[in-house]
């Protein structure tokens, strides 16, 4: 690393500003993010879910305590909405440490990086979000860092150039990222403890939603909760904003409290179907079927026809297609599955799409 190369952005006041994000929902604004701080957990008793790695965490935490120790640094995989930010908040709070919160696209340098580690104090959790977006330089004085402490400072370029060792205070290394086939094994074998989330179950949903209408003191029942969480995508954060829409809709629209009647209203005003897909999904499906006979149809081709960019529909509209088998990803295209056309309220043509004879039996 060469401290000649561009560094972060600086605020003379302060020093190095950098991308400390509060949530991991990305770019909220106002209320929003008020509101998604005030319904995260303080602490693994209050967190619901993810059973597995609460109990696995709380064990690391607990011993590290009562060694009197920094705790091993963790990585947490899965899908956007989970928890992964929230966890890594929870550990700071167990640790009793500060946090500070960054994300890998962010640190586009090692110098950016050199600059956050530096000013850590002893003891503090350093979120990194989203970290296989990392650089490669910076990535590899990472590897250091976990393991060692420290990192090589190179003063000067070349022939001249020398290496000045800066030693850095224990701190704890939290990454998430929603790719973790993407990590590489050096960085990924210097995690002390890895935990996958998984999404949640209705009912473990249902629990979110009551306690998040417990903070916003919004009156909801039983079969209300269950219709929300019917349609949340197995995740909490979808589950906590249509939540607050439908808050919004019963404060308008009725008196306040929330049942099923007033929940399904509400969604449908939003454009979220009993199944849980929104207007971008069912646009994906409508085409596939409508215009594709089923498929098998390109990506590209696909996004052009519901006026989206590729890299929309792969990564937002797909992901959840795909697991509520609606749609399947082949070597030929995407096409869709016979429950697909059943959702829709479709036929599918008597031969059969063509190229799905193979995949489904038509």
């Amino acid at each position: 690393m060469n401290w000649d190369e561009t560094g972060p952005e600086t605020d003379e006041a302060t020093g190095p500003v950098f991308d400390d994000r509060l949530v991991d929902a990305g770019h909220l604004d106002g209320e929003d993010t008020a509101v998604e701080a005030a319904l995260r957990p303080k602490d693994l008793e209050e967190f619901v879910g993810q059973e597995t790695v609460r109990e696995q965490l709380d064990l690391v935490l607990k011993a590290a305590r009562a060694r009197g120790a920094t705790a091993d640094h963790v990585l947490l995989s899965g899908a956007p909405g989970l928890g992964k930010t929230t966890l890594s908040m929870i550990i700071a709070a167990e640790m009793n440490a500060p946090i500070r919160i960054t994300s890998g696209p962010a640190i586009q340098h090692a110098g950016d990086l050199a600059a956050i580690l530096s000013s850590l104090q002893e003891g503090e959790v350093l979120f990194l979000d989203e970290i296989h977006r990392m650089s490669r330089p910076a990535e590899e004085m990472l590897y250091m860092a976990m393991e060692d402490f420290r990192v090589d400072v190179i003063v000067g370029k070349g022939p001249g150039a020398t290496a000045i060792p800066l030693e850095l205070p224990p701190f704890t290394l939290v990454g998430a990222t929603t790719r973790a086939g993407l990590l590489p094994p050096p960085l990924r074998d210097r995690f002390g403890f890895t935990g996958h989330m998984e999404f949640y179950a209705p009912a473990e949903l249902e629990r979110v939603i009551h306690r998040s209408a417990r903070l916003l003191d919004v009156g909801i029942d039983a079969e209300g909760a269950a219709e929300i969480a019917g349609r949340s995508r197995g995740t909490p954060r979808i589950a906590n904003r249509l939540l607050r829409r439908v808050r919004d809709y019963a404060q308008v629209k009725a008196e306040g409290t929330i049942d099923r009647e007033i929940a399904a209203a509400a969604l449908k005003v939003y454009e979220v179907d009993a199944r849980g897909l929104d207007r971008l999904d069912r646009a994906v499906l409508g085409a596939l079927l409508k215009l594709f006979g089923g498929g098998p149809v390109g990506l590209s081709t696909l996004a052009v026809a519901v006026g989206e960019e590729r890299e929309t529909v792969e990564e937002v509209a797909e992901p959840f297609l795909v697991r509520e088998g609606l749609l399947a990803r082949t070597p030929r295209g995407r096409v869709a599955t016979p429950a697909a056309w059943a959702h829709l309220g479709l036929v599918p043509p008597a031969h059969g799409a063509k190229g799905q004879q193979g995949l489904f039996g038509a």
